[in-house]
């Protein structure tokens, strides 16, 4: 339960003064539906003005605050901009300059001859001083006090103003409580942290304050690593059972080729976990085409080898029927029984199927979450195979748990991880890397054209298929809607259409799964040649003779999302190229992402730079799986404060007495405020 004291934290942001249905809307966009969002809803940015009592061409540029007199209004007839002579208190003139209002207004807002406070930047035009659009405001309405000397910008969306979102950031702090120090007073001392309550303030009222940002960024990450300690701790407690194999399956398992020294390597540390009691909690990171399903194969014999059952969980329907196929495919001629369930199953092909597990009859099932209902019963689950990690939380893995008597978990991801956010992520799991190819596995030559020269690369398409080949064309990601990113799949699909008839095939999100399934069974099979699709496609398509994969506006993609993508082709033994249309203004940081493509195959190399191009969370797409991000702690505070955060949670636990301690207890409070409280849930007890 959370404690009483963050209460206020957690009320509906309607709770806050001004806030009604209308305006809860745009902050909902902003993913800000409680106080506590609102508290922590960080300032991007600021502004700096200065108080002057007379102008002063060397202020060029800057924001001023100061107080002036209408003198002349010189307005259009509306269509135009309307100017505003005004002078300071020495008689210096500024031009206030409005535009597309009616000229009536300016007059309204700046009666001649009545003082006003004005605040805007100062720009030169020609001989001139002038200030566009300012903000004005009676000099004793008290409204002066808003033209602080430096004001919070924030992240907005439409409806809502930096200065409003910095209003109501002040009365969630007033209904913040203040909370017992989590933080052990020695560190605490030495890095001169304020208190919790204070940095929260001083923050939202000066956004350059690097101690306030320093120890909230803190808290975020201890909160977190302490989590990953009680869950660790907690999972090293619980006995499961051993699971020793005895080789047959995999003895008698015909592959046509050798593991690769680095998959030997994990099946050998996965057989050690499992072969203990304390159950395995390993997390298997390997890039595209590296092997990872093999390995999983290879665990899930062993569970098989010790008369238990194994369960492999992916985040897609596509992706678990497809590694069904695989699997039955790898294993086939075993003498084991392999099943599959999604959402989709009904009747008695479900009940058939939940029999089976039931009694025991099926040793491995694979499916997306519908194998963790609760109507879903095992026999004897003791191994749970988990597919693309980053899409599941903390609080799905320990549900996993409670299926089995304490099933080991084996985690696996494509997303290659840099080395800080794997700590941060998944601190509470051993980590094996796949960090070789399969031989046969062919580079994949990336090319970055520009829009300019779409023509060609639609020619080059058309000489690709008539070869026989197969493609891939991804439309452009189209930030904050999905509708938008759909209609450029569609409007694609129609112009690819028109050249190569029904050979164009289309998939997209907003699809109903049994029509998405559709289309990428004839692709599959062949039967269609070119796949247009929106990111849908980013993880796990298998089809080997698709050998070209297109990416329009490939500057809006992240790295690690680009990397994904390409890793579509290069699947067979032909050679595959992957064309990254660029548009015609580039940003740096775009530019460097390119070029890094283009230059490098290495997943985690890219990782390393992603997350110094772009920041944690949207790296590992956790904003769109509901695993809690990282709000406060930047990629560059998260790199100096995790080694911090964990030590101090292994002090806390090892030394402090864990959360029965006062330090432990005001510990258990920051758990709740950051919402990690699947830790707090494991310690009944403490």
């Amino acid at each position: 339960m959370r404690p009483d004291i963050l209460n206020p934290l957690f009320a509906e942001v309607t709770a806050l003064k001004g806030i009604g249905p209308s305006l809860a809307k745009p902050l909902d966009r902003l993913g800000l539906a409680r106080v506590v969002d609102v508290a922590f809803h960080m300032p991007s940015g600021w502004i700096d003005r200065v108080k002057r009592d007379e102008l002063d061409v060397a202020d060029a540029g800057r924001i001023v605050a100061i107080t002036l007199t209408p003198r002349e209004h010189r307005g259009s007839n509306g269509r135009g901009p309307t100017w505003v002579q005004a002078a300071d208190a020495k008689g210096n003139h500024v031009s206030l300059v409005f535009f597309g209002g009616h000229p009536g207004w300016a007059k309204k807002l700046l009666p001649l001859g009545e003082a006003r406070l004005v605040c805007g930047r100062l720009d030169t035009y020609g001989q001139e001083l002038q200030i566009v659009h300012p903000e004005v405001s009676e000099p004793d309405s008290g409204a002066a006090d808003e033209f602080r000397a430096r004001e919070a910008i924030y992240p907005l969306s439409e409806g809502l103003t930096s200065r409003r979102l910095g209003q109501f950031a002040l009365e969630a702090i007033a209904r913040a409580p203040v909370l017992p120090e989590w933080i052990e007073p020695g560190l605490k001392a030495k890095r001169e942290w304020p208190d919790w309550r204070d940095a929260l303030a001083r923050i939202h009222a000066d956004p350059a304050d690097k101690l306030a940002r320093e120890r909230l960024g803190y808290d975020e990450v201890f909160a977190n690593q302490l989590a990953m300690t009680l869950v660790r701790a907690d999972t090293r407690k619980r006995r499961g059972r051993a699971l020793n194999g005895d080789g047959r399956l995999r003895y008698a398992l015909r592959l046509p080729y050798d593991l690769t020294g680095a998959q030997a390597r994990t099946v050998r540390e996965i057989e050690g976990d499992l072969a203990q009691e304390a159950p395995m909690l390993r997390l298997l990171q390997g890039d595209v085409g590296s092997g990872k399903t093999l390995v999983a194969a290879m665990a899930l014999l062993i569970a098989v080898e010790a008369g238990a059952q194994g369960a492999l969980l992916a985040p897609t329907e596509i992706l678990a029927r497809q590694h069904y196929e695989t699997l039955r495919k790898t294993l086939g001629g075993l003498p084991i029984n392999i099943a599959v369930l999604t959402g989709r199953d009904k009747g008695r092909a479900r009940e058939a199927t939940l029999m089976g597990l039931a009694a025991g009859e099926i040793d491995i099932l694979i499916g997306t979450h519908a194998i963790f209902q609760e109507a879903v019963v095992y026999k004897d689950l003791a191994l749970v195979v988990v597919d693309e990690q980053h899409r599941f939380g903390v609080a799905q893995r320990l549900l996993l748990q409670e299926k089995g008597r304490a099933p080991h978990l084996l985690a696996m991801t494509a997303t290659p991880i840099p080395r800080t956010l794997t700590l941060a992520q998944y601190g509470e799991m051993d980590v094996s890397r796949l960090d070789e190819m399969p031989p046969g596995r062919q580079p994949i030559e990336t090319r970055v054209i520009s829009e300019d020269r779409l023509d060609d690369v639609v020619n080059a398409l058309g000489r690709h298929l008539a070869d026989g080949g197969q493609a891939y064309w991804v439309c452009p990601l189209v930030e904050e809607s999905e509708k938008s990113d759909v209609a450029a799949a569609e409007a694609r699909a129609e112009t690819l259409a028109a050249r190569f008839g029904d050979r164009v095939g289309l998939v997209h999100g907003r699809m109903k799964p049994p029509e998405k399934d559709a289309v990428m069974a004839a692709f599959a099979a062949a039967q269609v040649g070119v796949l247009v699709a929106t990111t849908v496609i980013e993880v796990g398509v298998d089809v080997p003779n698709a050998t070209l994969i297109v990416i329009e506006h490939a500057d809006r993609f992240g790295l690690a999302q680009l990397h994904q993508l390409r890793g579509r082709v290069g699947r067979g033994s032909g050679r595959s190229v992957c064309l990254l249309i660029r548009g015609s203004a580039l940003s740096e940081t775009s530019r460097a992402r390119l070029a890094l493509m283009r230059e490098t195959n290495d997943g985690f190399r890219i990782a390393e730079e992603d997350l110094r191009l772009r920041g944690a969370g949207e790296m590992l797409g956790t904003r769109q799986s509901g695993e809690a991000a990282f709000r406060i702690a930047t990629p560059d505070l998260l790199h100096d404060l995790l080694q911090c955060a964990q030590d101090d949670a292994r002090l806390l636990i090892d030394r402090d007495g864990g959360l029965a301690g006062p330090r432990g207890q005001a510990a258990r409070t920051l758990l709740y405020l950051f919402e990690r409280d699947a830790g707090v849930a494991l310690l009944r007890s403490g």
